[in-house]
């Protein structure tokens, strides 16, 4: 392995100095597993507008989808002009303890800021999309987005005393669990949210909407106008690459809220 992994353009480790080498496994697919070490792989665009993005790719924080739902989406987002960072960062497990997977965030944020962007913003999906929300909240703020986009993400539907499913029991290994528990974005959202844009299908069979709707909610309490859709007929973790039913069309409807916002010039 060396910094031309997943054909990206720099390589960075978040926490040492070690090599790429050995931190952390990878099949054929494009999925990440055991993660010792996390580490940001940046993709840049042709045309820069300036802006970068943080993209936070799903797995159910036991894996991570790092071609399908990372390198996927920073190329698409190189195509507007964007920097796009994809983190392959710790899960939560008895080694690394619940907090690790928002710790690798924080750190991915003020790495990428580091590096002189104009505006810098995350997008997430599945799992990443919960990451993504959780850099919203109090207590986050020195990593807070300019925006966000988030999909299919589980906001709070797996904490305790907060599932929409009778009787879910508690989700392995504990530290997962204990995460979703600790970190409910739509409860922990600090004041004045940034632009947000929410994707979910409304018949989710992985993760029930009553997330999209719980985070839509939160952010106009708390000031924000968020961009809401939310597709009735589509799979989970329909990314980018679905290419039936409407849903297909929701990268263009992202590009076109991004340009309204003005994280990308209009065309």
């Amino acid at each position: 392995m060396s910094a031309t992994m997943f054909g990206a353009d720099s390589a960075l480790p978040l926490w040492d100095e070690q090599p790429v080498e050995g931190a952390f496994t990878i099949t054929d697919a494009g999925v990440v597993g055991g993660v010792a070490r996390p580490w940001l792989f940046g993709f840049a665009p042709a045309n820069p507008t300036g802006a970068a993005m943080l993209v936070l790719g799903g797995g159910g924080y036991t894996q991570l989808m790092v071609e399908r739902e990372g390198v996927a989406v920073a190329r698409w987002l190189n195509g507007l002009g964007i920097h796009a960072y994809v983190l392959v960062h710790r899960f939560p497990t008895a080694d690394t303890g619940p907090m690790a997977p928002r710790a690798d965030a924080i750190r991915a944020m003020a790495m990428i800021r580091a590096h002189g962007h104009g505006q810098v913003g995350v997008v997430g999906l599945s799992s990443g999309g919960h990451l993504a929300a959780c850099l919203l909240a109090a207590g986050a703020e020195v990593a807070r987005p300019d925006v966000a986009v988030i999909g299919y993400a589980p906001i709070s539907t797996n904490a305790a005393g907060r599932t929409v499913i009778a009787d879910k029991p508690p989700l392995p290994p504990v530290e997962k669990q204990a995460l979703y528990d600790r970190l409910q974005p739509d409860a922990q959202l600090a004041d004045a949210p940034p632009p947000v844009f929410i994707v979910y299908a409304g018949n989710d069979p992985v993760v029930p909407v009553a997330n999209a709707y719980r985070l839509k909610d939160a952010l106009v309490a708390k000031g924000g106008a968020p961009e809401l859709h939310v597709f009735a007929d589509a799979p989970h973790g329909f990314a980018l690459d679905t290419k039936t039913g409407p849903v297909r069309l929701w990268p263009e409807l992202c590009a076109a809220w991004l340009r309204q916002v003005d994280f990308v010039p209009k065309a």
